[in-house]
């Protein structure tokens, strides 16, 4: 009866979410059409019993969460109001028996030299089996305002310095790279391009570097425009809408679930 109710819920989702984008075959594929292409690492199963997985950004992972319940593993109001809250919902209901405990540490305009300052106590601490990463979009925007001085390799090296000392400290840890994504509306014009896409790049180069999983948003977002108008999924071009925070917890948990040998 379990592994029945289970596999309903998970019907649920598939066919919500087939409905929004307006097509179900496209969301039974073993690789959504609406999603783009996901990267595996040569490993077993992500998620597994009595994992501490962990989520961490700026503001599109804060998505204002709660910040002084944030040592309260698996609370609502410390997940926020965007993607997070939404994959913890679905994990929680799928395996109530599983022991999983979330946090959410991402927070709002965040580049990645600041993930590094925190990366102790808002990482490291936590010791996850299961980290999950979504950092980018400020790098980009603040250089834009004139607020930072940014450029990709900055960028790339900074990265790939925080994922080594991870590394480091947590030799078993499962990675999940996610990609950093924007839609042609709001704050975002022309002048973010082609710029933005070395990010993008950077980013899947990370996440074949260190074997991580990759979860292409930004694909997902190009495929989802055909179906509704940018500001549907991100009213300011940046950060998601009730409907593009649904979006992509569908495609992290159907990417993550299906890495596997």
């Amino acid at each position: 009866m379990k592994k029945r109710n289970i596999a309903s819920r998970r019907n649920f989702l598939k066919s919500v979410t087939a409905t929004a984008i307006g097509s179900t075959a496209l969301l039974s594929s073993g690789c959504n059409k609406i999603a783009g292409n996901s990267t595996c690492p040569k490993r077993g199963s992500v998620i597994t019993k009595g994992n501490t997985i962990l989520f961490q950004g700026d503001s599109i992972t804060d998505a204002r969460r709660d910040k002084k319940r944030e040592n309260h593993a698996n609370d609502s109001k410390a997940f926020g109001k965007g993607y997070v809250y939404f994959i913890a919902s679905q994990l929680l209901a799928d395996y109530p028996s599983d022991n999983l405990k979330i946090y959410n540490r991402g927070i709002s305009g965040n580049k990645v030299f600041q993930l590094a300052d925190r990366w102790d106590k808002d990482c490291l601490a936590l010791k996850p089996d299961i980290l999950s990463i979504l950092i980018g979009v400020n790098d980009i925007w603040h250089t834009l305002k004139g607020k930072y001085d940014a450029t990709v390799e900055k960028y790339e090296k900074d990265y790939a310095e925080l994922l080594k000392r991870t590394r480091k400290e947590l030799p078993d840890v499962k990675l999940v790279i996610c990609e950093p994504f924007v839609l042609r509306c709001g704050a975002v014009n022309d002048k973010w391009f082609p710029e933005f896409d070395k990010y993008r790049a950077a980013a899947r180069k990370m996440a074949t570097d260190f074997n991580a999983v990759f979860v292409p948003f930004q694909s997902m977002f190009d495929e989802a425009v055909r179906q509704a108008p940018a500001n549907h999924w991100a009213a300011d071009g940046v950060h998601p809408t009730m409907a593009g925070g649904y979006l992509m917890a569908h495609k992290w948990l159907d990417t993550v679930r299906k890495c596997k040998v």
